[in-house]
């Protein structure tokens, strides 16, 4: 089978503009694709150990065959790296090493390394650029797109961070065969998260080769990780700050981020997991507000299902909250405006919007139900 194409997507923010580079063997030619953004020939690679061990080599020996010299930060992989200590661990080390605003730092990780890298790289020396290398189906289709860099804070995700736009994307779809079968599949709930906010016949795409793309299909993932980026780049290049239909993109995350912070960010809910269950809920709510059918919501719930993602709170390991939790949680929501959540809610599959007017008794119940042994 020949091996698809390479596809270029371009994020259009006039001369912040930057290119996304999808396909697979990328990151070979990483020295080659980054020189155009190098003032000097050197970069400050930061990752993470499960990371490096399976591609820091392959990284540093592009760089190397195209004269780049490349100091590197190795930090603990997971959720709980975004904090406060380990950025100024990241910014000590940048700052040790000499970087200067001219130069370059990469993000070779998932979600979790390009935030807190981006983060790093916008508020060193008032503004460092940077290039995503994301090694993950979330990062790449989500994460390492639009600019927003951010740690987390005891009072919710994301909370503390910039927008900070990279120079370049390369999503490596060959990177995606390392991956464990549950962080694909995490990051693939972001995948329907487009088909569900704006595209019907992603969607309906989705239903079709979803299965397969998880399963190692090379054509359907190049298909996946282009189509969502292309939704991305058209967001945010109408709605970079997230102003209006930006917001969006947040489907199904008012609740997936407060049920992170109730599992503590620990290995009992992946992000993408999160987003999964959040997105039923999403549809569940709108349901009960007489929009979205339940029909439809059974269909998101049946289709997340079949590729292994959680559809129910309760299906989280050892759950030790409770609805309450979850609404306090979501109180400290980013778009929490005038004391209000904005949710974002379906109207139908491919058809989203965002409010306030939510009951939130009704949200409780939906909450409930949903944490329901």
């Amino acid at each position: 089978m020949n091996a698809p194409q390479e596809q270029l997507v371009n994020v259009a923010l006039g001369d912040r503009s930057y290119p996304i580079h999808i396909g697979p063997g990328l990151l070979a030619g990483l020295g080659n694709r980054l020189a155009p953004f190098l003032k000097r020939n050197r970069v400050a690679l930061v990752t993470d150990s499960h990371v490096a061990a399976l591609h820091l080599a392959a990284a540093e020996q592009s760089l190397r065959a195209a004269d780049v010299a490349c100091v590197t930060q190795i930090l603990p992989p997971g959720e709980q790296t975004k904090n406060f200590a380990t950025l100024e661990r990241v910014l000590d080390w940048l700052l040790a090493e000499k970087i200067e605003r001219g130069d370059l730092i990469l993000a070779l990780g998932g979600g979790v390394i390009g935030d807190l890298t981006g983060f790093a790289a916008a508020i060193l020396r008032r503004g460092v650029d940077f290039a995503q290398i994301p090694t993950t189906l979330l990062a790449q289709v989500d994460s390492s797109v639009g600019g927003k860099t951010a740690i987390n804070s005891p009072h919710g995700k994301n909370l503390i961070g910039a927008f900070h736009q990279p120079r370049i994307v390369l999503a490596d779809i060959s990177l995606l065969d390392s991956l464990p079968r549950r962080e694909l599949r995490a990051g693939y709930a972001e995948v329907v998260k487009y088909g569900l906010l704006g595209d019907a016949a992603f969607f309906d795409w989705l239903e079709q080769h979803g299965a397969a793309l998880c399963a190692g299909d090379l054509p359907a993932r190049v298909e996946a990780v282009t189509r969502s980026c292309r939704a991305k780049a058209r967001i945010v290049a109408a709605d970079e700050r997230e102003a209006g239909q930006r917001a969006l993109l947040n489907l199904g995350h008012t609740f997936g981020h407060a049920l992170e912070q109730a599992t503590n960010y620990d290995a009992r809910l992946l992000h993408g997991e999160g987003v999964a269950i959040g997105m039923c809920l999403a549809f569940e709510l709108s349901a009960a507000m007489g929009m979205a059918t339940g029909q439809e919501a059974g269909r998101v719930k049946q289709h997340l299902s079949a590729i292994g993602l959680p559809v129910r709170a309760a299906q989280i390991d050892a759950v030790d909250f409770d609805a309450d939790t979850l609404l306090a949680g979501m109180a400290q929501d980013k778009k929490v405006a005038d004391g209000r959540i904005n949710f974002i809610l379906p109207r139908a599959i491919g058809d989203s919007f965002v409010t306030d007017q939510v009951d939130l008794s009704l949200l409780r119940q939906v909450l409930e139900a949903s944490l329901a042994r």
